[in-house]
């Protein structure tokens, strides 16, 4: 699991152009929005049409299931294993 984390965290580096950041500095626990990593709307749709391509899952906008597996890199990974 731990590759996906790592997986997930230079996704997300990528993506969203967080050159600043290495995937050591995201805390696998931490939440990606808010007081977390910080994103925003705007970057779960770009992180989410990301995911969607790298592992060939749906994701639903409207989904409780979608919405809490974004809280944090291991929720994501968790939900992304789960899809698979």
């Amino acid at each position: 699991m731990e590759k996906l984390h790592n997986e997930i965290k230079t996704l997300i580096i990528h993506v969203l152009n967080l050159e600043d950041i290495t995937p050591n500095e995201i805390e696998t626990e931490a939440p990606l929005f808010g007081d977390g990593l910080g994103l925003d709307s705007i970057d779960a749709l770009e992180l989410g049409l990301a995911i969607k391509n790298q592992y060939s899952i749906v994701l639903s906008a409207e989904s409780d299931e979608t919405k809490k597996a974004f809280y944090s890199v291991k929720t994501l990974a968790n939900f992304i294993s789960s899809q698979q």
